[in-house]
């Protein structure tokens, strides 16, 4: 004998009517251009000793090649980074527990295991993606070396997308 699921209205296309999604996208496209601008104007204000140029096209790498003192390109990427990062993440996971809460008052097993597997790969891909921006820019440059930086961008630019097949599959 098969339980019903709970009678909820399904309520995305009231939640998420267009000036929502507008709203959402245009405060994404500002976030990200002020962050921009302030890693672009600290840059602005160093000078480079050296001509090598760096394998990996980030944020911290071009910190290396400066002549100057860093501590303030360091201070503003630790602050936009780390609100960029824990931002996201606390609202991510904080909805995830009531994810987490929902689906274990779903008394039918088969679905109950159904939506606990598609939950579990979404939290494992979000918590790769953060994990890995955090280990990667949340620490002085000085702490990173190069090959770590490579490794990091590479993981988390490259590696989580390439997980989306198999999560939504």
């Amino acid at each position: 004998m098969m339980a019903m699921w709970p009678s909820v209205p399904i309520l995305y296309n009231v939640a998420m009517s267009p000036k929502v999604c507008s709203i959402l996208m245009l405060g994404s496209y500002l976030v990200s251009f002020l962050d921009a601008m302030a890693h672009t104007g600290c840059m602005l204000r160093l000078t480079f000793c050296d001509a090598n140029t760096s394998y990996l096209c980030d944020m911290l790498s071009p910190l290396q090649l400066s002549c100057m003192s860093t501590y303030v390109n360091e201070l503003v990427a630790f602050l936009v980074v780390g609100i960029d990062i824990i931002v996201p993440s606390v609202i991510i996971f904080v909805f995830y527990g009531f994810i987490l809460s929902s689906i274990l008052h779903i008394s039918y097993t088969e679905g109950r295991s159904k939506a606990f597997s598609t939950f579990s790969s979404h939290i494992i891909a979000v918590s790769l993606f953060f994990g890995s921006g955090t280990f990667m820019y949340l620490k002085p440059s000085s702490a990173v070396s190069m090959d770590e930086g490579k490794f990091s961008s590479v993981f988390f630019t490259k590696t989580v997308p390439l997980m989306n097949p198999f999560i939504y599959s």
